[in-house]
């Protein structure tokens, strides 16, 4: 359980809870025999992951998948095919596909608003050529006059 809790907290290495220990960091190998397999794998796969650089992971959008993938190329990854559930994503914004949309507009975003039916609002938006308040976020329609929007 102990493990367990700190695998939780995303603590991956993990020291002996005994102050007098002189074993410092548990060892995965030596704990095999003690913890529940789902636990021992669990916490290989968070050693691995440690062990990659933040820039080259990034995981799939979509809330039922996030599976973690890694950039070892070097190059940017823009438009990408996720192995596990085989849907397009931005791997550059970190979102799911929004053809016709600019990644630093999806950035703008708020962090909720970047579900799937927000992507195809902003669509509709770009079609229409809807533009937002600075001021407020909303979007409107001009359908005369000049560009100046005010609140």
């Amino acid at each position: 359980m102990y493990v367990e809790s700190k695998l939780q907290e995303y603590i991956v290495k993990i020291r002996c809870p005994q102050p007098e220990c002189e074993v410092g960091l548990f060892e995965l190998q030596r704990c095999r025999g003690i913890l529940p397999k789902e636990v021992f794998d669990h916490w290989g796969d968070a050693l691995c992951e440690a062990m990659i650089l933040e820039d080259e992971k990034f995981h799939c959008p979509y809330k039922d998948c996030s599976t973690l993938m890694v950039n070892n190329g070097g190059e940017l990854v823009k438009e990408f095919e996720c192995p596990n559930c085989r849907r397009l994503f931005f791997a550059q914004c970190k979102v799911s596909w929004h053809d016709g949309i600019e990644c630093d507009d999806v950035q703008k975003l708020n962090k909720d608003d970047k579900e799937k039916e927000d992507i195809m609002f902003m669509q509709l938006a770009n079609i229409n050529k809807w533009m937002r308040c600075p001021k407020c976020g909303i979007f409107v329609e001009k359908s005369h006059g000049c560009m100046y929007l005010k609140c």
